[in-house]
């Protein structure tokens, strides 16, 4: 019988999965895959794990919904308060949805709602950074510099990106010339629309999908922070892909030591067990809407369902009872020098970055002069396939260039990996690069 199902590619023909343990994943036709990339950056924990299947199966025989406004729930509550305790500074608030782009837009409308509680109703435009992905519904694609995702919605979306990414592979000014130059760009463009119109800047930390981990340099983000204080900005950090120890921390914000208004989790907060995200906020903009309204404006049917809450808690405490955030950091560490390694013995890898167990690897026609390859190569493409035909997954991505050119992967495994399969992986990446650059030569 044919598919009916709508596909990211719809002629395309996809292995159906059977079943995963650990770092792997197996088809119906026994293939087995090292899952390199978490899924979408997303299953930290890696597959099957009996301490939160178990509690799932326990959690659906107590009860799996609720309506947010008739009742609340233990696993609700719980998952809140173990965010208070466990995320920097005062955000102690968390609004729970469904998947990252709503947790963004939630964020969105709290910022909005938090500036006209205190009498600032003008203050709803938003600033963000080109080469940079916030999600695909339209107001979290209105805040995101991905050309290939944005233009086909152009029409529906606002222009927020304004300012550029954090890019030191692709930039001349280095350390603190090239911070100085990045808060003196976020100034200006909030000069330019004028303070008194801007709710918040959002960011990822370290850019994702659009960007191959680009990761600022010591200082980026207390200046821009600075510069959001100044102009009364609220400052947003978008941690779906960072946060909950994918770099070695809860929140990527802490490697530059700062805490953000609200940051926006999703992927990791339930590591693919059951779909949820959240919105969490500091204690001074609730306190804020607590003294007016007294109402936050946003929802959906299934917001902070026990079953959701339920796996996102199991996932956390999963994570702390096994001290997964310091094996992120110290894994990623290992990984980072092992992918170094290849880019040394590769003509066509450009840049190695990130941090902890997220890291992107970007390919160029010419090391010296970092030009790219043309689209129609199909690089990043070819890397993935060559990967997969290895049993590797790999995520594709961009390097986070303002033409939309340049090919890059992701490379983001569980952080429970072991040595012997951060070896493995390290292989399999290095021969399908090694294959790739044959084909580029026989072209």
């Amino acid at each position: 019988m044919g598919s009916y199902l709508i596909k990211p590619e719809l002629d395309a023909v996809y292995p159906i999965v059977s079943y995963g343990k650990g770092s792997y994943l197996y088809d119906q036709e026994g293939n087995k895959y090292l899952d390199g990339s978490s899924g979408a950056v997303t299953c930290n924990i890696g597959h099957g794990v009996d301490d939160v299947t178990d509690s799932l199966k326990e959690q659906l025989d107590c009860v799996s919904f609720v309506y947010r406004s008739q009742f609340s729930s233990k696993p609700a509550e719980d998952l809140a308060s173990f965010l208070a305790d466990h995320l920097p500074g005062r955000l102690n608030w968390s609004f729970f949805v469904n998947s990252g782009s709503e947790a963004v837009e939630t964020a969105m409308k709290i910022a909005i709602q938090y500036w006209q509680e205190k009498g600032q109703y003008q203050k709803s435009v938003f600033l963000s950074r080109w080469s940079s992905y916030h999600g695909i519904t339209l107001g979290a694609l209105s805040l995101s510099g991905f050309y290939e995702r944005r233009y086909r919605f152009t029409q529906l979306i606002e222009r927020f990106p304004a300012v550029s990414a954090p890019n030191l592979y692709r930039s001349e000014l280095q350390g603190e010339e090239f911070v100085q130059a990045a808060a003196e760009e976020l100034e200006t463009a909030i000069k330019r629309l004028g303070g008194s119109f801007i709710a918040g800047f959002v960011a990822e930390p370290i850019i994702g999908a659009a960007g191959a981990a680009i990761t600022p340099p010591t200082g980026y983000y207390e200046a821009l922070q600075d510069v959001c204080r100044r102009h009364q900005v609220l400052f947003i950090a978008d941690e779906v892909m960072t946060g909950l120890g994918r770099t070695g921390r809860m929140l990527a914000s802490e490697h530059w030591g700062i805490v953000p208004d609200i940051a926006v989790l999703g992927k990791g907060l339930s590591a693919g067990y059951a779909p949820i995200a959240a919105a969490v906020v500091s204690d001074d903009i609730i306190e804020t809407i607590k003294r007016g309204s007294g109402v936050i404006m946003s929802g959906h049917t299934y917001s902070a369902n026990p079953y959701c809450a339920r796996a996102a808690l199991e996932v956390l405490r999963y994570i702390e009872k096994h001290n997964l955030l310091r094996q992120s950091e110290e894994k990623g560490a290992v990984l980072l020098r092992k992918l170094e390694n290849v880019m040394e013995q590769s003509p066509i890898i450009g840049d190695v970055r990130g941090k902890g167990l997220l890291l992107g690897v970007e390919f160029v026609k010419d090391k010296s002069s970092k030009e790219v390859f043309q689209k129609n190569r199909s690089l990043t493409e070819n890397i993935i396939k060559e990967a997969k035909k290895r049993g590797l997954l790999i995520y594709p991505a961009k390097p986070g260039i303002d033409s939309g050119e340049g090919d890059a992967v992701i490379i983001a495994p569980p952080f429970t990996i072991s040595h012997a399969e951060l070896e493995e992986l390290t292989d399999k990446f290095s021969q399908a690069v090694k294959q790739v650059e044959k084909m580029m030569k026989r072209d």
